[in-house]
Formats: structure tokens, sequence, C-alpha cells
């Protein structure tokens, strides 16, 4: 059958969803003509809308949904007469939803009720034999398609880059580094006091201005962290949109990052990250999850708490040229 209509589900946290851009944008290229849909979690939406590829985004929240929802999203999908959906993060609800919802060729993986599926593969995701971008590709070729094009790269206007810097007072020294010390795994996490150290360090070099980052949820944490870092310190944490985040690292030369959402976002807008990582773990290591795309910095041992802020600060001094 002709597929003109598709339906690509990625619905969890946005570090996850940025690094399916390249499987997303791979349906668009290979069915010519036809019309793309994502559906996500409210909170990435408007980098979903960024994405110069989708045609439309609805949402579906990270989280379980009682009857009354799945029934609700399965209508929005029979309406809309999709002719393929790829559940790129599997769930019972969204198996669910996508079989009631009539759409003839069903793609995802063979578990949470992947018997609801028309095409599936095995999820080896937590083997770590590969970087999570190619892994999603493998799910998209299930179905014929492949693409040239594996960037994680999103548009942004001159005016959304100009106005994060302006909003945050970046200047235009040019050595200007973020550094986001959070993770939403405690087993990724380098110390807080690490990043506390690596920050001093790294501000007293020469025309160096640090931006810290974080979400709403780390605004507090950072103000007690970061309370005495001076005049060429700024704490953005939880004052800014995704998108608007995107802006301001663009605006950055370097992003020091332990393995989070906002590494992947730098990779988006060209930015090299410098990311730590433990190796320790298969599903966790640098080799599934290290920034991708190049011009890029990893650390890693087996435990994250044995890299040193030393190391660290040699490392960004290396990145920064400095």
């Amino acid at each position: 059958m002709a597929i003109k209509n598709i339906l690509a589900v990625r619905s969890d946290r946005f570090g996850e969803f940025l690094l399916n851009i390249p499987a997303m944008r791979a349906l668009k290229e290979n069915f010519k003509g036809s019309r793309l849909t994502l559906a996500v979690d409210p909170y990435v939406e408007g980098l979903a809308r960024a994405l110069g590829f989708v045609d439309e985004v609805v949402l579906w929240e990270n989280r379980r949904h009682n009857w009354s929802e799945i029934l609700k999203f399965s209508s929005r999908i029979r309406k809309d007469r999709f002719d393929l959906c790829v559940i790129l993060n599997p769930s019972k609800d969204s198996h669910l939803a996508a079989f009631l919802g009539g759409v003839p060729v069903r793609l995802g993986y063979d578990r949470k009720w992947g018997f609801l599926l028309t095409h599936k593969i095995k999820d080896r995701k937590t083997l770590g034999e590969k970087h999570e971008v190619e892994y999603n590709l493998d799910l998209v070729s299930a179905v014929g398609v492949t693409t040239q094009d594996t960037s994680l790269r999103i548009p942004l206007a001159e005016a959304e880059i100009a106005r994060a810097g302006e909003d945050f007072k970046l200047g235009a020294s040019g050595k200007i580094v973020a550094i986001h010390p959070w993770t939403s795994d405690p087993v990724k996490q380098w110390p807080p006091e690490f990043f506390y150290s690596l920050t001093k360090k790294m501000l007293e070099c020469n025309g160096i201005k640090i931006v810290v980052i974080g979400g709403k949820e780390e605004a507090i944490r950072a103000g007690a962290l970061f309370k005495d870092m001076g005049g060429q310190f700024i704490d953005a944490t939880g004052k800014t949109s995704l998108v608007q985040l995107a802006g301001l690292l663009k605006n950055c030369r370097l992003l020091i990052s332990c393995d989070s959402g906002p590494a992947h976002l730098a990779s988006c807008v060209g930015t090299p990250a410098l990311v730590l990582f433990r190796s320790d773990l298969a599903g966790k290591t640098a080799k599934r999850w290290g920034p991708w795309g190049s011009g890029n910095y990893v650390i890693e041992k087996s435990k994250v708490t044995d890299i040193t802020p030393e190391e660290v600060f040699n490392k960004a001094r290396e990145a920064l040229s400095l």
C-alpha cells in the first residue's frame, strides 16, 4: 500500500526525543509526498515544531493513561486515517491506541504488548552495542526506510539566537561555556561539588564566562551550589524553554555536562559538548549515549566519580584552545 500519512510516537524525555530526529526525518524522506505527524510529550512540543520536516504535532503525555484517554487518542488516530504508525518508545498505551485507531501498518519493538503491532523488531538497546541514533534508524529500516542525513540538526532563527544572548547578557566575549551539572539518573551523576570546583577553575581563565543551565526543578540546587561565583557567572537554571535553551547553547563555545538531554541539544545546534560517562554499565556508556556528531569530547571511566575536576578542566582548555 502507498504510505501517505505517517504518525511517529516519541513521548518520553527530550534527550531521547532528539536522538530520534534522523529516524523521523528518514520517514519523511523515504515516503515522498507524505504527511508526518509527531506525537510527543508537551515538554518537547516546541522542539518538535522547530523541526522543518514535520507537518503536525499532537500531544501524548509521558505517563500512564486511563482507558478514556486511550480511546480519545485512538479516535484521533482513526479520524486522521494514518497509513503507518511508528512507535519509537514502546508502551502498552501507545500500542493499544494505534491498534484501536485502525492503522494498517504499526511498527515498534516486540515488548509491552508488541503483539498489537504488524511489524516489530527485538529491543536490544540495553546491550549498548551501538549508538541510540543507530538503534532508532534500525527500527525504521524494518519498513525499508534509510537516510544519508543522520544529523540532529534543528534550524534556529538568527533572531532566536540573538535574543538568547541578549536575555542572559552573554556579551561578545567568544568564550562562553555552558555547564549542566544535573542528570535524571543518579548512577550517571558527577558530584555537584566537582562541578563547583570546575566552575571556579574555569572562571580563573581570562575572558571565560560561565552560564549554568538546567530545569526549573534544579533552580534551588543551582542557587545553593553556585552562590559565590562573581560577575562572570550567569545562572540560567529554570529560566528557559527548550527552544530558548537551544538558542542559548548556540551562543556558547562549549557545553560541559553529565550524560543528559542538553548534551544532545548542543549537538542539534552545532555546539561542541564535553560529556562525562561511566563505562561499567553497558546500556549507559558513551558508545550508546555519547554526543552525536564530530567535534565533541568524552571522558569515560568505570565510575563517573573517578573523573577529577582537573581532568575535565584540562580537556575543556583543550577544547577551547586556551
